[in-house]
């Protein structure tokens, strides 16, 4: 058997990931690492409060709640004609949030009291220098305008401990984890100084440079301070946080900046919330995408007709990231359809439509593979163990265009750590860059 040969434009893209995931430890700041790669290449920050300005060829991005982004590029064709090349992504993973009253006391030690957000696995947070990213709202000019700010803590501040075997000897054998009490991060030893009440907000306030008072809330979740790497003799597999969904998202902006401006109009969405159903302002959920997509037309001076006849010649990619088959567990999955990493992007399929995948839609998408020479996978679950959704479905039910759901094969999805494959990064990079780029 031969080893996976790695290119050198392949890591060097690849490191491009990790770097990007570095800088995105919350959905906040995902959107901010977005348009860190958007504005040197000409994009330029929209507001929805205000009448659009936009030209053909024009290079644009809007956001909502800070943690969902829209960016497109004005096509040079009439939209009615040409319609709308979609990329749907989504910027936030499983972790834990920290709750409005933050701290639990106990014998000796001051704990944070955390909610679990998504479906992480749960055991693989245990042991690690943890940290807290997200934003904090400042008291702001009125009730109504109060500061958003980003918030990253450069050094490990937390860590959920394990139990130790001797005192529970089923370690080993399957123990439950629950999510209340086994999953509290340790923040500090409780001293004679040391408060126990009010000691992060005074942490954030110092940090901050203002009073307690000015801090009004925040949105704040835990992640892992580890860095990624890469790992395998090659160099040919990614070990990093947050792959499911952050790598999606670097490789369709980072396409979105190369591809070369066409007829159609070329739009990349990352939404906030997919972990936990999409059902919020910045969700896949929400009218966010279709009222963008309308105003770009409006400020056109075209109508609501337009609109619709401009979705009839549109196409969208779900892209989010899918199960590589296990080395350790093949039976948990279909006895035929096997992903592995580097091999390539995996077309999604559901008869119950947890995907948006049809024939038409997916012999497009392999369509736009085989044109530059990238192979094509495809996952099914087992008929009998339920899977995952996507935020492809949800789009669909917004906005009824052709829609098909790929992404790229990992291992050890929604764990702390996630393994990827280098090759498959630059690869789905090229589709997008092919999907945009084609009339």
């Amino acid at each position: 058997m031969q080893v996976s040969k790695i290119s050198n434009e392949e890591l060097q893209f690849a490191h491009g990931l990790l770097q990007f995931i570095k800088e995105s430890p919350s959905s906040f700041h995902a959107v901010e690492s977005v348009k860190q790669l958007l504005m040197p290449h000409g994009f330029s920050s929209l507001n929805l409060a205000d009448k659009w300005e936009i030209v053909p060829g024009g290079k644009y991005f809007v956001t909502r709640n800070d943690s969902a982004i829209i960016a497109f590029v004005v096509g040079e064709g009439d939209l009615e004609s040409t319609g709308f090349h979609l990329i749907g992504t989504h910027t936030d993973s499983p972790s834990f949030r920290i709750k409005p009253m933050p701290e639990i006391p106990t014998e000796g030690y001051l704990k944070l009291n955390v909610e679990t957000y998504g479906g992480p696995i749960l055991n693989t947070w245990l042991d690690r220098p943890l940290s807290l990213a997200g934003r904090v709202i400042l008291r702001g000019t009125s009730n109504f305008h109060p500061q958003s700010n980003l918030f990253r803590s450069e050094h490990p501040l937390l860590v959920i401990p394990n139990i130790a075997i001797h005192l529970n000897r089923k370690a080993n054998e399957g123990f439950e984890l629950n999510k209340q009490k086994d999953l509290l991060p340790l923040l500090a030893q409780i001293k004679e100084k040391l408060q126990q009440e009010g000691v992060l907000i005074e942490h954030l306030a110092n940090t901050f440079n203002c009073s307690k008072t000015d801090i009004l809330d925040f949105d704040l979740f835990l992640h892992d301070l580890q860095e990624g790497c890469f790992v395998g003799l090659q160099q040919e597999f990614i070990s990093s946080g947050r792959l499911d969904d952050l790598a999606m998202v670097h490789a369709a902006a980072s396409a979105l900046t190369k591809a070369k401006t066409g007829l159609p109009t070329q739009v990349l969405a990352c939404f906030d919330h997919e972990e936990c159903g999409s059902t919020s302002k910045q969700g896949a959920a929400s009218p966010f995408l279709a009222h963008v997509l309308e105003r770009i037309l409006l400020a056109q001076k075209k109508d609501r007709e337009a609109f619709f006849r401009a979705l009839e010649h549109s196409f969208y990619l779900s892209a989010d990231m899918t199960h590589a088959l296990h080395p350790n567990a093949g039976e948990r999955h279909d006895p035929i359809h096997h992903p592995l990493l580097n091999n390539g992007p995996v077309i999604k399929y559901s008869a119950n439509q947890s995907y948006a995948t049809d024939a038409e839609s997916a012999a497009i998408f392999s369509s736009l593979c085989h044109s530059i020479n990238v192979p094509v996978q495809k996952f099914v679950n087992r008929s009998d163990e339920r899977g995952g959704s996507t935020i492809g479905p949800i789009t669909s039910t917004h906005l009824d265009i052709r829609s098909v759901d790929i992404g790229n094969p990992i291992l050890a999805m929604h764990s702390v750590r996630e393994l990827g494959g280098t090759k498959d990064h630059l690869a789905i990079k090229n589709v997008f860059i092919q999907f945009y780029e084609t009339c």
